[in-house]
């Protein structure tokens, strides 16, 4: 079966901080590590501690097998490889299960295919996460950064390692030691191996001189452990103490296969100056050319092991390799340089021309660590400037100018004397260097000399040569084809980087300008997985969070049905999610998916989660970058974009805040006035009835008839703009006449003139449209009691009506103060009120938004223009639509 991956539905919150890790640590197998961390567990369980054992390997040993009993020992989880059932170690039961103590044996150990992470290792780190303290062991040969040490002492490769970053984070490192002849002992009575095994490993892994430079190594980590423990507290309480604050390591590395192990000779130096930081780098030459496909992945590989083992990396650039590193050196104050001895060739190393002798000469102070490499030189291959080369065509053009040559050749030699016609030849030699690279020129210059030495040199019609001369031209012709092949390959090789930069540029500037584009998260994952899935040329897929789980949010190319991720695939990009790290394909954690997905990482947080189809993109490949680059950007442009939604939906809550305030606000007192008023006048009839004269019984009934009215207003405004702001306006149009609608509003607001003069303005003929009636009714009254409410008594108020060419206009003026121009754009603001508006009539401030709200949903406009006249007066027009325009010659 495949492991599908952990528990989408397990909470964050409940897993504590991280668990402790104990390394039983030993020189090699048969030291005692298994049963000496039993023995330590049976204590623990002893003294009432939860010890459970999740995987430990007895290899048959009767003496450890004894320690589990009382033990509380896992089940194991069966993994389908092949059509075999492999018993593995159970993480999902480990972490379920929750001991205070879990014990994991062989922590190097390289897990089924199929396991959700390739090593034993990785699952210690999951299990840690989880807050579960975890003892295991290891043998000293497994460290990732020792394994081409042990390769020279002991002539074994190991295959299992573990990156020395992964030990560094240990809590405790118990060592295991005995003396070498100790364990051979053991070897020889069968504790370790059966003892046909135990005696060819006596004679071969096992020898003296073996496991005594093993248990030096071993003894020398863990000291080196301890010593990075002691400075770490001492630094944490701030003793002073000479630390390694100013080395600072460079690791220079090739695509050859020395890569890796410069790696690991860069973690061991800076281990040796107390855990000092280091990086590796690579100098890409543009006039070298890209690297072939070998040294990219080594290239990689070394970025990769780099970070396994608590390095950096980074690419520099630059034809002069040494002026690159020495720039690179200057900036980031390195003082240890690592790199391999390059094998130049002896006329290079006589005239000093060697990268590490450069390195030495420009090297400022800085200390330059030269590696050699015991193992057999590789053989490179013969790598010729192909870039330029087209299959046959570039031959055929060669021969063909070659005969263009010799046609011109016979053409001059019949016609003039003393001819030097091997300049012609020379001269279809270099179009052919030129035009198709060197072995087109090569074999141009082969041809071009045969057909001159049988047609021009004597002897004539043979190809024997006649003069020392002719070899002359022969090597000048090879020489010419040589010097133009050679650069014309490095220019095209040139030329053809120089496309590929640009059009990644171009690539990630329309990236840019797409994903900027988007309106919202969900458009923003559409962008991002079209420009991935272009980049990368497979299919690419993005997930956003969805409650507590990821769902796939866009997809492409766009296939019908949805593009829909199996449950591994899904278990790889929660992974992803969870952790900050990439998974699937290609990675540590569940590497048999088919894709790779990689968290979204923004500026504030992950932001989601992209997956590209496996083996898509090469390590280390100009497309790696270019796709990577554009996922970068595409994290942060869904960022962008939900905190863009997030400050639109935080706009509208204080808008409604604000709203619901002034709301509050103007209840309290526009709701409490009138009532005040009509509690106070009824009171007043109720109890001094008879007494009161005619005249004040009447003014205090028309005290309440007025009160009751203008709260009967505002409550109609409050019920106007909830609908308005709701959406639940009901739009009934129908063709209507706008004078009709007029003397309505007019007949309306007739009691609440008082003194003040309204005069009507109507044509004879008025075109009609098409509004709601009833609408149109309540914003023009609106409009007429605020100029009520703000012009005196005695003053003019003027309603009328006209129309142009596409619509008709009703015009409402009144000579009040007016209103100040900076005020004329808020005018129309909800709770909105100019000062000294009188008592009687005053409103909430709703009146022009309602009338406003009114007309632009009948597709109409409204404004205000202030003064019109003499610094006073205010005019409020709205314009309605006319369905049909009228010609101006009708109007």
């Amino acid at each position: 079966m495949t492991d599908p991956g952990p528990d989408p539905s397990a909470s964050p919150a409940a897993r504590r901080k991280r668990g402790r890790l104990k390394v039983f640590l030993g020189m090699s197998p048969g030291v005692g590590k298994t049963y000496e961390m039993l023995r330590a567990a049976r204590r623990r369980k002893a003294e009432g501690g939860d010890v459970v054992v999740g995987v430990v390997e007895t290899h048959g040993r009767r003496e450890t097998e004894s320690l589990l009993r009382g033990l509380e020992v896992m089940a194991r989880q069966p993994i389908d490889y092949r059509g075999r059932a492999l018993m593995e170690f159970d993480i999902d039961g480990a972490i379920a299960r929750r001991p205070d103590l879990l014990l994991v044996d062989e922590y190097a150990h390289s897990n089924a295919p199929g396991s959700r992470h390739p090593k034993r290792w990785q699952d210690v780190e999951e299990i840690l996460d989880a807050g579960i303290d975890v003892w295991t062991t290891l043998n000293v040969q497994h460290l990732e950064s020792l394994s081409d040490v042990v390769l020279r002492i002991t002539g074994v490769r190991q295959r299992e390692a573990v990156p020395d970053s992964a030990l560094s984070r240990a809590d405790d490192i118990e060592v295991i030691d005995i003396t070498p002849d100790e364990l051979r002992k053991r070897l020889g009575e069968g504790k370790v191996y059966v003892p046909e095994t135990a005696r060819l490993a006596s004679e071969n892994f096992f020898k003296v001189e073996n496991l005594t430079a093993l248990r030096e190594l071993a003894l020398r980590r863990a000291a080196q452990t301890v010593d990075d423990q002691l400075v770490a507290a001492l630094r944490e309480k701030g003793v002073e103490g000479p630390w390694a604050a100013g080395e600072r390591i460079l690791v220079l590395v090739g695509g050859d296969a020395m890569a890796a192990t410069l790696v690991r000779t860069g973690r061991r130096l800076s281990d040796m100056m107390m855990d000092a930081p280091w990086t590796v780098a690579h100098v890409d030459r543009p006039s070298a050319g890209a690297p072939d496909a070998v040294a990219s992945a080594r290239l990689s590989e070394a970025a990769q092991l780099a970070e396994q083992l608590g390095g950096g990396s980074v690419r520099l650039s630059g034809d002069d390799v040494v002026r690159a590193v020495m720039d690179h050196v200057r900036r980031n104050n390195i003082t240890q340089i690592v790199l391999a001895r390059g094998r130049e060739n002896r006329f290079s190393a006589f005239l000093g021309r060697s990268l590490a002798v450069e390195l030495l000469r420009a090297s400022e102070g800085a200390a330059v660590h030269i590696i050699t490499d015991a193992s057999p030189p590789e053989r490179p291959a013969l790598r010729w400037p192909t870039a330029s080369h087209r299959g046959w065509t570039g031959y055929a053009v060669g021969l063909a100018l070659v005969a263009v040559a010799t046609g011109l050749g016979l053409l001059l030699d019949q016609s003039f004397e003393r001819v030097d016609l091997g300049v012609i030849y020379l001269a279809a030699v270099v179009c052919a260097g030129v035009l198709h690279g060197l072995r087109p020129a090569l074999a141009a210059a082969t041809a071009a000399f045969l057909v001159y030495n049988f047609l021009f040199l004597r002897p004539l019609y043979s190809f024997a040569i006649g003069s020392p001369t002719d070899l002359l031209t022969l090597v000048l012709f090879w020489a010419v084809a040589l010097t133009t092949g050679a650069l014309a390959g490095r220019v095209r090789e040139q030329v053809s980087r120089a496309q590929r930069r640009a059009s990644a540029v171009s690539a990630l500037l329309a990236a840019s300008q797409t994903l900027s584009g988007a309106e919202d998260a969900r458009a923003t994952a559409r962008a991002l997985a079209e420009q991935a899935s272009a980049a990368a040329g497979a299919k690419a897929v993005v997930l956003l969070p969805e409650g507590e789980d990821l769902a796939v949010a866009a997809s492409a190319p766009v296939v019908e049905p949805p593009l829909q991720l199996g449950a591994a695939a899904m278990a790889a990009a929660r992974w992803a999610w969870e952790k900050g790290e990439p998974a699937g394909h290609g990675t540590g954690t569940l590497p048999q998916t088919s894709w790779t997905f990689r968290p979204l990482q923004g500026v504030r947080g992950r932001s989601g989660v992209a997956g590209i189809e496996a083996d898509a993109l090469a390590p280390g490949s100009d497309e790696e970058r270019l796709a990577l680059a554009i996922l970068g950007q595409g994290a942060v442009a869904i960022e962008r974009a939900e905190l863009a939604g997030q400050a639109l939906e935080t706009e509208t809550l204080k808008r409604a805040d604000r709203f619901r305030g002034a709301l509050m606000n103007s209840v309290s007192h526009d709701l409490r006035t009138p009532l005040s008023t009509v509690l106070g006048s009824a009171t007043t009839l109720i109890d001094y009835g008879d007494t009161l004269k005619p005249d004040v019984r009447a003014d205090l009934l028309l005290s309440i008839r007025e009160e009751a009215e203008r709260l009967n207003r505002y409550v109609g405004d409050l019920l106007d703009m909830t609908r308005l702001e709701g959406g639940g306006l009901n739009i009934k149009s129908d063709w209507t006449d706008v004078r009709d609608v007029l003397n309505a509003a007019a007949q309306r607001i007739s009691r609440r003139l008082g003194a003040r003069d309204l005069t009507r303005d109507f044509p004879a003929d008025l075109s009609m449209v098409m509004v709601d009636e009833g609408l149109l009714e309540q914003a023009v009254v609106n409009i007429l009691e605020n100029a009520i409410a703000y012009s005196l008594d005695g003053s003019r108020i003027e309603l009328a009506a006209y129309e142009d060419r596409g619509s008709v206009v009703i015009s409402i003026e009144d000579e009040g103060k007016g209103i100040p121009t900076p005020e004329l754009e808020r005018v129309f603001d909800k709770f909105r009120r100019m000062e000294e508006p009188s008592d009687r009539t005053q409103g909430a401030g709703l009146g022009l938004a309602i009338a406003k709200g009114f007309v632009e949903a009948m597709n109409g406009r409204i404004a205000a223009a202030s003064p019109i006249v003499d610094d006073h007066g205010t005019r409020v027009l709205i314009s309605l639509p006319k369905a049909i325009a009228t010609h101006r010659d009708l109007l």
